[in-house]
């Protein structure tokens, strides 16, 4: 495996804290999400916010694309949004007696999947082929999607009217799921003496260009990743798979899943190795939404479980 360059890393770690840092003066008082949002996007991975509706998740996912420098393209998901309104048509062309290819708005480098759970399983799977393989195939023909290529997809509360629940083979895509919640006292105050968040993002100065972001995300991949790590996230895995507080545990690609997140988690906090504590801070984010529970106490039980393996072993 590469070595990790010092000198990169610091730099690197300096324009991340800074996009954070711009990133807040939108999203107030939500440092820990904003970090996990981020941290997905340096994994390569897709994010899905799971919130009440006005919470802010929309602004967030404008924000980071503005930040970050990159094409952003808001698909607003409906009951009677058809594949074809994501990926793309075939139309014909009369002049030239042949069928051209008008790409969807799937065909840019940051996706905002509004309301994804108001689409029908239909459309939601039109999905599954871009978010995994970063293609589209259409009439017949594949077609790469520009890279990078990040999802972010917000998700009112599955018992509200008009939604449906996504299914497993489409919650597996997203690499994590995350919630804002309400803001504090403090920043809702701000918030609401402050100035429209539209206006402020539309002022941000991108902090990264599309270069800059691939060359960050390959350098997470050079992180080192101790064997007492691997056996740490091995024994997260093998615990949810015996665990009674699960229907079934955790896939190998959740495994990776939770490796690249939190090899990005710790070159967001400037470090050149992963620690366990870059593992638990993003297990919650990474595992949820993987694991069907049958108690309530599921999640805490594994989050229980991950410390006290730590405690256990020589993990340091």
């Amino acid at each position: 495996m590469e070595k990790t360059n010092i000198h990169q890393l610091e730099s690197t770690t300096d324009l991340l804290r800074n996009a954070i840092d711009k990133i807040g003066q939108v999203i107030l008082g939500k440092n820990d999400q904003i970090k996990l949002a981020l941290t997905c996007l340096l994994a390569g991975g897709h994010c899905l916010i799971e919130d009440q509706p006005g919470v802010g998740k929309t602004t967030l996912a404008h924000t980071m694309a503005q930040v970050m420098g990159l094409d952003f393209h808001r698909i607003q998901f409906t009951s009677d949004l058809l594949p074809a309104d994501v990926l793309g048509v075939s139309v014909f062309n009369r002049e030239l007696s042949q069928f051209e290819f008008h790409p969807g708005p799937i065909f840019s480098h940051f996706i905002l999947a509004d309301e994804i759970n108001r689409a029908t399983p239909k459309t939601q799977s039109a999905l599954l082929e871009a978010m995994e393989e970063h293609q589209v195939t259409a009439e017949g023909e594949t077609r790469a999607l520009p890279e990078p290529f990040f999802v972010i997809a917000t998700q009112n509360p599955t018992h509200q009217i008009g939604t449906y629940p996504l299914p497993e083979s489409q919650l597996d895509r997203f690499l994590m799921r995350i919630d804002l919640g309400y803001p504090d006292r403090d920043a809702e105050r701000l918030l609401l003496e402050g100035e429209d968040r539209r206006t402020i993002i539309n002022k941000l100065q991108p902090v990264f260009d599309r270069h800059q972001l691939f060359e960050t995300q390959q350098l997470a991949k050079t992180l080192h990743v101790s064997p007492a790590i691997l056996d740490y996230i091995q024994a997260i895995l093998a615990f949810t798979r015996q665990s009674s507080a699960f229907e079934f545990g955790l896939s190998p690609r959740g495994g990776l899943a939770l490796l690249n997140a939190a090899r990005a988690y710790a070159l967001i906090e400037g470090q050149k190795y992963v620690l366990p504590e870059h593992v638990q801070l993003v297990l919650p984010a990474v595992v949820n939404h993987r694991l069907p529970v049958h108690i309530e106490a599921g999640s805490k039980q594994l989050m229980s479980a991950a410390q006290h393996i730590k405690e256990s072993t020589s993990i340091s």
